[in-house]
């Protein structure tokens, strides 16, 4: 069976990992995959379910919104070893069906956070060199921009005049949007050679469901992604527990979509009680440390079954 190796290499590892959260008494937590509303992100697309002949459900991209619930009712620190879903990631890196290690800790910093994450990575790519990366820095450093100070017309040329093939419908793009693009294909395949690249203090914009704090009279959000050898691995917050807040960051995001999802009302109403506690959360792509830990070129080596 030539798949023995791999399934082998794979339970080794979801024991190496389960193991780390037992040693920190992390409580494991087995969320449904199966939701009634789905995570919102401009970037994620989600499956639906006909779950009868009236009702749709969605498939979780992320067991994020039912781990803070949890947090609420006061579970403690918890984590999450299993299968999640997004629509339309194929490729070389993406899988639709992809194992997600997801964990809270109560009364965590910033700082606090981002090194245990490092060391749980390094149950998969061993003792590399750490180095902590700001959003901007890593613009100035790789491509050459101050994004702040760039307009869009100065984002679209700089887009251009490195080779990113770019539609028509481009030059109407928004500037958060050539941001991205360039951090894509400029920024993230340069992060993370032969060291351990934490990207911190991304602009408010981006903080997704991070807070949002002042730094060095600068507003910055308190999230940061870890990356080797180009390799995006882990998206970790300082988690806002503002419902309100949330509230409106949700319908911006709706506001991008062609088809806007329902709000999550359980999860908003579970941060409103007022009884969700300071924690920072992350996520790492456990299909992805795999491919750091054996070499791989593509996820499918890194999993038994593919899509593709």
């Amino acid at each position: 069976m030539d798949k023995l190796p791999l399934l082998r290499s794979r339970a080794e590892a979801l024991a190496a990992a389960r193991a780390f959260f037992a040693k920190r008494m992390i409580l494991e937590v087995d969320c449904g995959a199966l939701v009634h509303s789905p995570p919102l992100d401009a970037n994620i697309d989600v499956m639906s379910v006909a779950v009868s002949d009236r009702e749709t459900g969605y498939l979780h991209t992320s067991p994020e919104y039912a781990m803070k619930r949890l947090l609420s009712e006061g579970s403690g620190d918890i984590y999450f070893l299993g299968h999640v879903y997004r629509k339309g990631e194929i490729g070389p890196r993406h899988n639709p069906e992809f194992t997600m290690a997801e964990w809270y800790r109560v009364g965590y910093s910033f700082s606090q956070m981002i090194e245990e994450t490092c060391d749980f990575i390094s149950l998969f790519a061993g003792p590399l060199p750490r180095r902590i990366l700001s959003y901007r820095d890593a613009f100035h450093t790789y491509a050459d921009l101050d994004i702040e100070g760039s307009s869009q017309e100065d984002l679209l040329a700089a887009a251009t005049h490195r080779g990113i093939d770019l539609p028509r419908e481009a030059a109407s793009w928004k500037k958060e949007t050539l941001i991205h693009l360039i951090l894509t294909h400029c920024v993230e395949p340069r992060l993370g050679r032969n060291e351990m690249t934490i990207l911190i203090d991304y602009p408010p914009e981006e903080a997704a469901l991070a807070c949002v704090v002042e730094k060095k009279g600068e507003l910055v959000a308190e999230r940061f992604e870890i990356y080797i050898n180009g390799l995006e691995l882990a998206n970790g917050y300082h988690e806002l527990a503002d419902a309100d807040e949330l509230r409106r960051r949700f319908h911006k995001l709706n506001e991008k979509r062609e088809r806007p999802y329902a709000l999550d009302e359980r999860f908003l109403q579970a941060l409103e009680t007022k009884r969700f506690p300071p924690c920072c959360g992350v996520s790492v792509g456990f299909d992805r440390a795999l491919m750091i830990q054996q070499e791989l070129p593509h996820i499918a080596g890194a999993i038994p079954f593919s899509w593709k």
